[in-house]
């Protein structure tokens, strides 16, 4: 599996490179990269190694960080996660298994363009769903959790998770986990 959430967006002076404030590019856009993994891994996976390239005036702030993980099942992972990326954008994922491929255009913003496609021995089937901005149907879901005591879809649990690989990356990469105070 290979996740990539890469954006050529701040300059070096912009807040997302502030680690007081929980700055990087894994916590800017890994976030999402990670969340990801998890869902289509299917299960917790374990950091194998990571390295990140980190802005020179902020040594403990990633600007792109690259995390190998190894997944319970012995499926085998990428992320990637970049504020600084040399592609104009490089926002999806790709599956391979035993009985094909999929690969995930635009998870991010699907309202603006996304697509999956999945290649099997049957086939190639590309598919297209339409609807609203991701953040309009996270505030419509929020709006019913809260008015109509709907489920949450994503539980608090989920982000700990998403954050514990977080924080693995890090470490791996030999940069503070962020929340820890800088000397």
């Amino acid at each position: 599996m290979e996740v990539d959430m890469c954006v050529p967006l701040p300059l070096p002076g912009d807040i997302r490179y502030r680690y007081d404030l929980g700055g990087g590019a894994a916590m800017d856009t890994g976030c999402y990269a990670a969340h990801l993994a998890r869902l289509l891994g299917g299960e917790e996976p374990e950091v194998v190694a990571a390295r990140a390239a980190t802005l020179r005036r902020a040594l403990a702030v990633d600007r792109a960080v690259t995390a190998e993980l190894a997944f319970p099942s012995g499926a085998s992972g990428r992320l990637r996660a970049s504020l600084w990326s040399a592609q104009l954008l490089s926002v999806g994922a790709r599956v391979v298994g035993e009985h094909g491929e999929l690969r995930v255009a635009n998870f991010l913003m699907p309202h603006l363009f996304h697509r999956l496609r999945v290649r099997t021995p049957h086939g190639v089937r590309t598919e297209t769903v339409p609807g609203d901005a991701t953040y309009t149907a996270q505030l419509r879901a929020f709006a019913a959790a809260v008015r109509e005591g709907a489920p949450v879809l994503t539980p608090a649990r989920d982000a700990v998770h998403t954050m514990a690989l977080l924080d693995a990356v890090y470490r791996a990469a030999g940069l503070p986990v962020r929340g820890s105070a800088l000397d």
